[in-house]
């Protein structure tokens, strides 16, 4: 059995979902198992439907939905939802609203070049390690006083990211940040969100420049599955695991946790994660979890 919830706070949804159940009518050409056999709002948010479907093909129940709820934030799950003890996330442009290598590049001037690279090698056009490396050759020189202005002035926290991860410590999660960026960043960022463990690159740093190389291994996207698996690891079998991320370096870890959550995210992310956020900001997955509104952590 196949569980979907969607957050339906679009007006349409009772008439989308009765006409999804008139298209789903049993046929030669369509199977019973496709058709939802229950369809409730969730008594904890009730702005929230649960879906029931007998097929175990998650494709099939994603495509239905694509075409029947289109607009509309959602979580696939194959087993009974449970909150995560493992929250792992992305950073860029999913923990923050930023790519920060594209920001730090601006004050060497080179924003335009620089951001065309990242967004090829997010959207899986570039080689990751290749894309990564020239960038960050490219700042070489730049003073390391630039990453605390960059900071202060460009990176601000995507809408819901710090409600996000403290409610789920508040449930019992550890939370890891693992980031194709620099630790420059990325210890700062967890730092305001509450993250407990931060995976990333290390940008090389020799006479208060950027050197254009990186001190140490890459953390690319092996780097974010195999971080996953280790957490895993010492959670135990029995543990759920929540992954959040937008670029396709964030795939595998996505594809490897029971919910790989898509946030606005580029359209291979977005194809091969089973849960996504395109409308709400990250306090909706909270929602789709089951959490509701007064148990969320804020401020």
């Amino acid at each position: 059995m196949l569980i979907a919830r969607l957050i339906a706070d679009n007006l349409d949804w009772e008439t989308r979902l009765d006409e999804m159940m008139r298209a789903l009518a049993p046929t030669s050409k369509v199977s019973a198992d496709l058709r939802p056999i229950a369809a409730a709002p969730l008594r904890t948010v009730p702005n929230v439907l649960e879906m029931h479907f007998k097929t175990k093909e998650a494709q099939l129940v994603s495509n239905i939905l694509d075409t029947h709820f289109p607009q509309y934030d959602r979580l696939v799950a194959s087993q009974e939802v449970q909150l995560p003890r493992l929250f792992i996330s992305d950073m860029d442009s999913t923990m923050i609203e930023q790519e920060c290598i594209d920001e730090l590049a601006d004050f060497a001037g080179l924003k335009a070049r620089i951001s065309d690279i990242t967004e090829r090698a997010m959207q899986g056009e570039l080689d990751f390690e290749t894309a990564l490396l020239e960038r960050v050759g490219l700042l070489k020189d730049l003073g390391e006083s630039a990453i605390d202005q960059c900071l202060a002035e460009r990176i601000t926290p995507t809408p819901g990211a710090k409600t996000l991860t403290q409610t789920l410590k508040a449930h019992g999660a550890r939370t890891v940040l693992v980031t194709g960026g620099f630790h420059h960043f990325a210890d700062q960022v967890a730092d305001w969100l509450g993250f407990d463990r931060v995976v990333g690159n290390r940008l090389g740093v020799a006479d208060g420049k950027l050197t254009g190389l990186l001190d140490g291994p890459i953390s690319d996207a092996s780097t974010k599955l195999t971080t996953l698996r280790e957490e895993a690891a010492r959670l135990g079998d029995d543990a759920h695991l929540l992954a959040s991320g937008d670029g396709a370096n964030d795939i595998p870890m996505l594809e490897a946790a029971h919910y790989g959550f898509a946030y606005r995210a580029k359209p291979k992310a977005r194809e091969n994660a089973n849960c996504r956020v395109d409308q709400g900001d990250l306090t909706a997955i909270l929602s789709l979890l089951g959490i509701p509104e007064e148990e969320w952590v804020t401020g």
